[in-house]
């Protein structure tokens, strides 16, 4: 049975940039990508994945954070699953994992975005118990 794994050095951070460039196909390189994870890693930026064999099926990126809406909350910033691996269970793991990293770091919610077309992980969401409780705005800034 595969386990839930914290990433932590940069060639398992490069092995899994083939993953997460099925989420962010914005991502140019393997190197952009550990670039990303170093800038952020000082911030709080954490990985962990769930690998069968030396190959990651699903990873999640997440932060521990505080604010006045939350209060200490636990921020989901990437969730995926490999396109061949979906429907075994890995996802479900990793929101598992990531409910128990955030209660044993005294935070009060899990918090995710998600995009209002992305339907089919609307539904996942559901699943994993979590509800829709806010819209976020954005708009783009120019230099």
């Amino acid at each position: 049975m595969s386990t839930v794994r914290e990433i932590a050095a940069e060639e398992d951070v490069r092995a899994l940039f083939g993953l997460m460039v099925q989420l962010r196909p914005q991502l140019r390189s393997a190197d952009a990508f550990v670039e990303y994870w170093r800038r952020q890693a000082d911030s709080g930026y954490r990985l962990v994945a769930i690998h069968e064999g030396a190959t990651a099926q699903a990873m999640a990126s997440y932060r521990l954070q505080e604010n006045l809406v939350h209060g200490r909350f636990l921020y989901v910033e990437d969730l995926v699953t490999d396109a061949g691996a979906r429907g075994r269970g890995h996802g479900e793991r990793l929101m598992a994992w990531l409910r128990e990293q955030a209660r044993s770091s005294g935070c009060a919610r899990l918090v995710l975005d998600t995009g209002l077309d992305n339907v089919l992980a609307h539904r996942f969401y559901y699943r994993c118990g979590l509800l829709a409780g806010a819209l976020r705005f954005n708009a783009p800034v120019a230099g």
